[in-house]
């Protein structure tokens, strides 16, 4: 999949440690609607918790199902108590993000990894408010850094400063890759959000091993002119994986015709895939705001369960 080059952005002058805080700041003040409403609800009713856990024993009301009764209670009192549980809330929620070159495009206000940064750095900050574990894993074809899930927000805060400033060393994609390391250090059941343009094939099965024993999302980050380049003439293409260059006449009828056929046909059969598999799919572009639809998913996710 070929891409316009983009251009770096200017550094700045700030220190790495103020930046980090500016940024924070800026996600905060731009998403903390959505981090208030998905906190509000939607987040902690989006996904269960680890089980059911004993609470405490309460005297038999009608409606009561029979099953519940705690029969050594009822007989030391001579009337029927029931045992109550809640749910065990704490879960352990893993970001698993795609840093390979092609993140670094955008034809909009952001690139594809930027969105990808802010839109965990908001889950992030609503998971520590309900003391869950966070923890990341970021990969190109290679597993490029791991940070083990723990609670607290300063945790959390390295988990943003590493979505936001770490510099991968390897360029290609490698889905298996990541999915395959995530199964094997993750041994209980976790919220695993799996963030990538999922410019990558032959991963499906991994993805169905992996959703089979975690609750897993697939988080696609897609910009606009992936699927449509047409009307700006001669264009010089990169694939900013391989580094191979292409020439194409973007104003081509013929050219503009399989473009977006082809773009077509890999997005349905990636639709179709997840669907199949029973695996959410929550797609995100860069030119809206996420929030929106991330509150969108979280509500039609609650009335499922």
């Amino acid at each position: 999949m070929l891409f316009w080059k983009q251009k770096p952005k200017n550094p700045t002058s700030l220190t790495p440690e103020k930046e980090l805080l500016k940024k924070v700041r800026r996600i905060h003040i731009k998403s903390r609607r959505a981090v208030n409403d998905v906190t509000a609800g939607e987040y902690q009713s989006a996904f269960k918790g680890r089980g059911m856990e004993f609470d405490t024993v309460r005297e038999y009301q009608e409606g009561d199902e029979e099953r519940t009764i705690d029969w050594n209670v009822t007989a030391r009192f001579g009337h029927p108590y029931v045992k109550s549980f809640v749910e065990e809330r704490e879960l352990t929620v893993v970001f698993l993000v795609d840093i390979s070159a092609s993140g670094r495009f955008g034809s909009c206000q952001q690139l594809k990894n930027e969105i990808a940064a802010e839109f965990c750095a908001v889950l992030a900050l609503n998971a520590v408010k309900k003391n869950d574990k966070i923890g990341l894993v970021l990969f190109s074809d290679q597993i490029e850094l791991f940070v083990p899930p723990q609670k607290g927000r300063m945790h959390v805060l390295r988990v943003i400063r590493e979505l936001l400033y770490f510099k991968p060393q390897h360029k290609k994609t490698s889905i298996n890759t990541a999915l395959e390391f995530f199964n094997k250090v993750s041994k209980r059941s976790t919220v695993a959000f799996l963030v990538s343009d999922y410019l990558d094939d032959d991963y499906f099965k991994n993805l169905n091993l992996t959703s089979k024993k975690h609750d897993l999302v697939a988080v696609e980050i897609t910009d606009p002119r992936e699927s449509n380049l047409s009307g700006f003439g001669l264009i010089e293409l990169e694939d900013p994986e391989t580094g191979d260059h292409l020439l194409i006449d973007s104003s081509s009828r013929n050219w503009q015709k399989h473009h977006a056929s082809t773009r077509t046909e890999f997005d349905k059969n990636k639709k179709e895939q997840f669907h199949k598999l029973g695996i959410d799919h929550l797609q995100i572009r860069t030119d809206r705001p996420f929030e929106k639809d991330l509150i969108t998913f979280f509500k039609k996710r609650s009335l499922r369960r």
